[in-house]
């Protein structure tokens, strides 16, 4: 899933930030910026765009007017210094409110909002009656390098210990983490990723330590010389 997001924002900062964090985000798709909120009711109108990362207090015309404006609204983070909106907020069922400054923990948090809500959207997160079950991430995120990755749940096959990293293994690409181990297991715990069958944990360059799933929560703990 990609998401085509936009920010508006009338500080050059604030938009250098959303642009820096985006970068490092595969599935968002950063399509443009703006620095007042008027410049960008045509662009909105005119192209497909999932999400916007809005600022409220903007000279001739806030956030929140923006979106009363809007006929059709994509989904919505605000990105403000000002709690005192966050009631009008959650009126006009933004996603999330993020204060500044923004960190990039929370920056990814919010996003993640933005995916369950279009999982949701799209019928992934409705059984058969048609009404929403309780929301359970189908993937997580993980950070490398140079940016955060997400994983589909049900891509992964297994987990190596390389020193200080883990290379998660999945069906399509191998990937490269410094996550704390024991963060590492909370994740791999999560009763959504049943469909992993083993995760490996290096002890020793000729020892290994393995790790069996079994039923989605237990641990079951052997050696392979």
């Amino acid at each position: 899933m990609n998401i085509n997001c936009i920010a508006i924002d009338d500080e050059p900062l604030a938009l250098d930030i959303i642009k820096d964090y985006c970068s490092k985000v595969t599935f968002l798709n950063l399509m443009k910026t703006f620095d007042n909120a008027i410049e960008s009711i045509e662009y909105i109108r005119s192209n497909k765009v999932d999400l916007i990362f809005l600022d409220i207090q903007m000279e001739e015309l806030t956030g929140i007017q923006l979106l009363n404006a809007l006929k059709h609204r994509p989904f919505v983070i605000f990105t403000t210094a000002y709690e005192r909106y966050a009631i009008q907020g959650f009126e006009l069922d933004v996603v999330d409110y993020m204060l500044k400054p923004i960190s990039f923990e929370r920056f990814i948090k919010g996003v993640n909002k933005v995916c369950e809500r279009m999982q949701l959207d799209t019928g992934e997160g409705k059984p058969e009656n048609g009404k929403a079950k309780t929301s359970e991430a189908s993937f997580f995120f993980v950070k490398t390098e140079t940016r955060m990755e997400r994983i589909e749940n049900n891509d992964v096959l297994y987990v190596e210990g390389m020193g200080d990293y883990w290379r998660i293994v999945t069906k399509t690409r191998r990937i490269m983490t410094l996550m704390n181990a024991r963060k590492l297991e909370e994740v791999l715990h999560e009763p959504q990723l049943k469909s992993a069958t083993s995760i490996f944990r290096s002890v020793k360059p000729t020892t290994k330590s393995f790790l069996t799933w079994w039923s989605g929560r237990n641990w079951r703990e052997g050696r392979d010389t």
